[in-house]
């Protein structure tokens, strides 16, 4: 019997990261690094879902413009094996992002508002999502409306097909933007088993500064949900049902571009998780993975020797 797929919902967009060599200076010229890709926070997970090779197949759900950058941007996606039910609007655009990496190989991500943000309720695959085995969100399918409805239907149909869902709070600065007690309110109305937040986001939802303190919020106010709360270089402290605190390092890569990362991160513990239950074996070889994303320019970068060779150490097996 097959296993039921991985479906991850939300942002499929064409990206554009820019690595200045300098600082960039008002009516100032520079040189640097340009990569032009396709993108999303969504998207990028059911990618590295399927690198690290999944029991169950990895499938994306989403929305893009009628254009030239949503043809590349669902051809790149299926090129990785990634399945994918793409809608497309004549209305809106494909969605561009922004991202402006510095020396230190941090990210500052300028979101366009495009055809990502308007999928609706009834344009949802159905039997899609019934017969998940897990579904993915993001909160940039929550921030607004739409596709907040659309996001919350989906867990909805998913769950009614027996499957288990995951959120990944997306952005510290948007949590705040719309206010943490009206966002806490929207997740309020989704069951969820893992939930990952970084360390900004994590003291964005609790308002707590300290991380031991921040987990005891989580604990707290998700008692049924595993927390995995990323730490960038500190790696992966990890609490929930069943599982007792425990910190996983991060390795030793040099941070060049921390893009997708945090993706990379969410889409190799969700394919080991998903296969065995054991959420700090899962986490090991998701650090695995995103160090080697953090090392690279990109959230995608050609998979290469040294990535197989560490998705098979670490319980994997790569795509």
């Amino acid at each position: 019997m097959t296993e039921r797929p991985l479906v991850s919902l939300g942002d499929l967009t064409w990206d554009v990261l820019a690595k200045p060599d300098t600082l960039l200076l008002p009516g100032g010229d520079s040189t640097g690094r340009i990569e032009l890709s396709g993108g999303g926070s969504a998207a990028n997970l059911a990618v590295w879902a399927r690198r690290a090779g999944p029991a169950r197949a990895a499938h994306f759900v989403g929305k893009i413009g009628h254009d030239r950058f949503g043809e590349l941007a669902a051809a790149e996606l299926r090129a990785e094996g990634v399945t994918a039910d793409v809608i497309e609007s004549a209305e809106h655009p494909t969605g561009v992002i922004l991202g402006l990496i510095d020396r230190r190989g941090q990210r500052a991500m300028l979101t366009g508002q495009g055809a990502d943000w308007e999928l609706l309720p009834h344009e949802l695959p159905g039997e899609v999502l019934r017969g998940a085995g897990h579904l993915h969100l993001t909160a940039w399918s929550l921030f607004r409306d739409p596709p907040r409805a659309a996001a919350l239907h989906a867990a909805q149909l998913a769950r009614a097909g027996g499957a288990t869902l995951s959120l990944d709070p997306g952005s510290f600065q948007m949590i705040q933007s719309l206010g943490r007690e009206v966002f806490l309110r929207i997740l309020d109305r989704l069951p969820m088993d893992v939930l990952f937040p970084n360390d900004d986001e994590a003291r964005a939802m609790s308002g707590r500064g300290d991380r031991q303190e921040a987990m005891d919020w989580f604990r707290t106010r998700f008692p049924d949900a595993l927390i995995v709360m990323k730490l960038d270089e500190d790696g992966v402290l990890i609490e929930g049902p069943g599982q007792a605190r425990v910190q996983v390092p991060a390795t030793t890569d040099r941070a060049v571009d921390a893009t997708g990362a945090g993706d990379a991160f969410g889409g190799a513990f969700l394919a080991e998780w998903l296969t065995h239950g054991d959420a700090a074996r899962a986490a090991q070889l998701a650090v695995q993975v995103g160090g080697w994303v953090v090392s690279r320019f990109g959230a995608r970068p050609p998979a290469d020797e040294e990535l197989h060779a560490r998705i098979a150490a670490h319980g994997g097996r790569p795509a």
